[in-house]
């Protein structure tokens, strides 16, 4: 018998392989949060000289050719990344700028850093490329904010980062008119209510012209991944036109989700159209009959996610009134959300491109 056909020895190798995965993330956790605490102290640095220092404006190019000749494995010391740890700096002490407490501080070796508004831990965790696209699109620093605990939280990508960038995450999280305060008991209903956006873009669909709820249904089946990107995390998809026995009849419910976070099913209504206060009936019959026949003992309550074309929200605040079954009305997008044009001197997305294939953080940092 060899030692790779060795079951003792199998499990030996497999526990290695995992503790070893597990250091190196944890080693690049660390070296991450050691470069950006280096990049924070540096952006004061350089903050607190411009102001008093007459050296004249091309100092901060000479300042990266001493950086880089005295250390040149290290990618981060280019003028331009320069003057992203100073935008970046500057960003989050907004309050030295116009008079607002953004982030509050505390001093560690005479430098100040972030804390109290986000924790040290999120902050310094998120890379640096993630930084620099956060600021390049984020107009004040709630809004940065957000987005890093969001990245922490999920796990992003930059490429995910950069679409819920782009569709305005921060504007249409927890916006859905709906009626869960009444009906859901905390913290199910504050969770409830995070959870659900309004509107939801659905622009990676390829509707065009006039179609039926039934395509617009088939479409976001066809691309379920898509769409429970854009729901959010904890969505797990049951299934489209799940049968649901109701007597001597059967209904089927467009959608139906189950929510690993809230602990209950998810129904999910569309519609086509303007939001009309006949849909919750039908919305709401769904609901309680996946509480009659889906939801177990240790689930919470069913509640009930309608899509729907456009809305009046005061009406529909006044028909959610009328019913006993927790509901969320949205609006959904099929033309790409446009974000704010902000201009400012912070990096446009173009520069942040060309600066990262020059900066290699983490591993440069190491070498270091």
């Amino acid at each position: 018998m060899t030692l790779a056909s060795n079951s003792d020895f199998k499990k030996l190798v497999l526990q290695l392989k995992k503790d070893i995965r597990s250091a190196q993330v944890k080693a690049a956790i660390k070296v991450n949060t050691e470069l950006l605490c280096l990049y924070w102290r540096m952006g004061a640095d350089i903050c607190e000289k411009q102001k008093s220092a007459t050296w004249g404006d091309g100092w901060l190019k000479e300042l990266s050719r001493e950086l880089m000749a005295e250390f040149p494995n290290m990618k981060g010391f280019s003028y331009r990344n320069l003057k992203y740890i100073r935008q970046w700096y500057e960003f989050y002490n907004q309050q030295l700028i116009i008079g607002q407490q953004a982030v509050a501080q505390f001093r560690n070796e005479d430098r100040q850093q972030p804390v109290a508004t986000i924790s040290e831990d999120i902050f310094f965790s998120v890379p640096w490329g993630h930084h620099l696209y956060i600021i390049s699109q984020c107009k004040d620093v709630d809004r940065a904010v957000f987005y890093l605990k969001k990245t922490v939280e999920n796990g992003w990508s930059r490429a995910v980062l950069l679409n819920f960038l782009d569709t305005n995450l921060y504007e249409r999280q927890g916006k859905a008119v709906n009626n869960f305060n009444k009906l859901l008991a905390d913290p199910q209903s504050e969770l409830a209510i995070q959870t659900l956006k309004d509107p939801y873009n659905f622009d990676f669909l390829t509707l065009d012209g006039e179609y039926r709820e039934r395509e617009l249904e088939q479409g976001l089946t066809q691309n379920v991944t898509r769409f429970l990107l854009e729901l959010g995390t904890g969505f797990a998809f049951v299934g489209s036109q799940v049968p649901l026995q109701v007597g001597e009849d059967t209904v089927y419910p467009d959608l139906l989700f189950y929510h690993l976070e809230l602990r209950c099913y998810v129904v999910v209504e569309l519609k086509i159209t303007k939001f009309k206060a006949e849909h919750l009936g039908q919305l709401g019959m769904y609901v309680s009959a996946v509480n009659h026949i889906k939801k177990k003992s240790t689930d919470n309550p069913t509640i009930g996610l309608l899509i729907c074309k456009t809305k009046n929200n005061v009406m529909a605040q006044y028909a959610l009134e009328s019913t006993n079954q927790p509901i969320g009305i949205s609006e959904y997008q099929l033309s790409k959300l446009i974000p704010e044009n902000i201009q400012s001197q912070l990096p446009t997305i173009e520069d942040i491109e060309a600066t990262l294939s020059d900066i290699k953080e983490t591993k440069d940092f190491k070498k270091g």
